[in-house]
């Protein structure tokens, strides 16, 4: 019967930089920035794309390429 060695868990990686960083940049980490808009499949070849914070729907397209462009493009408008 073979044994195992418990590794131990690997460190988490710094996303971001420390808030006191040399250069003075304050960054946010990335798990805090998400996107206003989201695409979700919605039925056979037909996609929404919802706001994030409401959930609510605020267009749809049948083609997902066309789908993601309005999401970027409801983004920037933001």
């Amino acid at each position: 019967m073979a044994t195992f060695t418990t590794q131990a868990l690997p460190a988490t990686p710094c996303i971001a930089e420390p808030v006191n960083s040399p250069d003075g940049a304050d960054c946010l980490p990335i798990s805090l920035i998400q996107p206003r808009y989201r695409v979700v499949l919605a039925g056979k070849c037909f996609f929404h794309i919802e706001e994030t914070s409401t959930g609510r729907v605020r267009g749809f397209r049948t083609d997902h390429n066309e789908a993601c462009y309005l999401a970027r493009r409801l983004e920037n408008n933001a």
